[in-house]
This record gives structure tokens, C-alpha cells and sequence, in this order.
């Protein structure tokens, strides 16, 4: 049966490929990756230290490119993009959350959820409203004057989230975004990237956490440089299968 009018990936890679270096020193991170991400998946990356994990979340948020292999985003070929173009689809689409809050410390967190649409050019007043929309979502609007020293750690990931936000980005991606913080404010942050998954925002998660995994509807396992396995997250439909690899998620 021809399958030529289903809907395409979100994302979708295909033989990719990632070689640091040449000759003797030539180091292959990636040794043939196939993942297709449907749009509105919660998708969490897992594997140990020199999986290819990482390498691959740099590829998916347009930071860096494959050596060999494709990379197809919302249909579109990335590696064949320049530089700037690739730039502009990863401020259009994309929105980053790291594990290091990397908050500007003189500034409120309103001031810095509005960081990325100054760079943008965009006015005052659309700042303002776009901001105070990102804390809302993020359930910060009150701290919104405040400055990174008084907020917790949970708030400050908070507002980096919100920051994430802020441009309505289509993919979230979080590295490790629970890393610095304890159980409690963990779980927050993983409740709070759920409802924004459920509100229509893809989400990438790596993590090497079991327990914050199991929060995404997807867990892809990495190691030495492919795709392992990929299962059921407990956030998936129990009706739906697991995916499998190479196969839309």
C-alpha cells in the first residue's frame, strides 16, 4: 500500500553520520542515525558519556551538521541550508533550554525572557507583551521583576524556559534541564514541560535520569553512535506501540 499521502516527520534522519577530525585522530561520533519525531512528541534522548546523544540534539538544533546522511526539518533538507539560513530556522522554530540557567544577573527575569526578541529588533511594547506571555505560561508573572538572585533554582529554570519560549518556537529543546536541581524541583519542571508538550510544543529531552524520562511519551537510547532501541515513555498512549528504529516516533 502507497503511503504517499501520509503526513511527513517533523523531523526526520536518515544514515546521519559525524566525524570529528581526519586521518589517524578521526573520531566517528555518529555512525548512522535513523529517527523520525513526529510534531507534538515528547521525545527524551538517553545514553551514556560518548553515545552520540548530544552530537545528535547539536544536529537537531541546527548547530552543527552531519557529515554524511540526511537531515530533513518540517521537509526541508537542513544540510543543504547555509549558515544563515540554518540560523534563521533555528530562531524561527527552535528554543533551547540548557542545564546552566545562564541568566544575565543584573537583570530582571522579565528583562531576560525578552533577551532573544531584542536581538530581533522587535519594540519595546512587543517585548514587554511577548515576555510577560512567556512568563505566564511558565507561571512566573509575579517575578517578573525580580532578579535571578532571588529566585530558586526551580524559578530560574523557569525563566529560562519562558526565555526558550518567548519566540513561540515549534521544537523545545532541553539539555539536561533538571541537572542542577533537586527531586522536588525536578519534577516541577518536568510537570511544566509536559503541559507545554499537551499545549502543542515538540519537546527533545536529553537526560540520564530513568525517572525524568519517563515523563516523555518517546525514549530513544543511544549508544556508540546509533540508535539502540526506542521505547514507550509512561507518558504515552498505552494504546499506541512503541516505535521502532528508523520508523516515525
Amino acid at each position: 500500500m502507497s503511503d504517499a499521502g501520509a503526513p511527513q516527520p517533523l523531523i526526520q534522519l536518515e544514515g546521519i553520520t559525524k566525524t570529528f577530525g581526519t586521518g589517524p585522530a578521526a573520531f566517528q561520533a555518529l555512525k548512522g542515525v535513523d529517527l523520525s519525531i513526529e510534531k507534538g512528541d515528547f521525545v527524551a534522548v538517553m545514553g551514556p558519556s560518548g553515545s552520540g546523544k548530544s552530537t545528535t540534539m547539536n544536529i537537531l538544533g541546527c548547530l552543527d551538521v552531519p557529515t554524511t546522511g540526511i537531515f530533513r526539518f518540517r521537509g526541508t533538507e537542513v544540510q543543504a541550508l547555509t549558515r544563515d539560513q540554518r540560523s534563521l530556522l533555528r530562531r524561527r522554530y527552535l528554543g533551547f533550554v540548557f542545564q546552566g540557567f545562564n541568566l544575565l544577573s543584573r537583570t530582571t527575569a522579565l528583562e531576560n525572557v525578552e533577551l532573544p526578541l531584542l536581538y530581533r529588533g522587535e519594540s519595546k511594547a512587543a517585548r514587554r507583551k511577548a515576555g510577560l506571555k512567556a512568563l505566564d505560561l511558565v507561571g512566573l508573572v509575579p517575578w517578573a521583576d525580580h532578579t535571578p538572585a532571588e529566585l530558586s533554582g526551580g524559578q530560574q529554570q523557569r525563566v529560562a524556559i519562558a526565555r526558550a519560549l518567548v519566540t513561540e518556537p515549534d521544537v523545545l529543546l532541553a539539555d539536561e534541564p533538571t541537572g542542577n536541581l533537586d527531586t522536588e524541583r525536578s519534577i516541577e519542571i518536568m510537570e511544566l514541560l509536559t503541559d507545554l508538550n499537551r499545549a502543542g510544543i515538540t519537546i527533545l529531552l536529553v537526560t540520564h535520569e530513568m525517572e525524568m524520562a519517563q515523563f516523555a511519551r518517546t525514549i530513544v537510547h543511544f549508544r556508540d553512535g546509533v540508535v539502540e532501541r526506542i521505547e514507550r515513555g509512561a507518558a504515552a498512549d498505552p494504546a499506541s506501540p512503541a516505535p521502532a528504529i528508523g520508523a516515525t516516533a
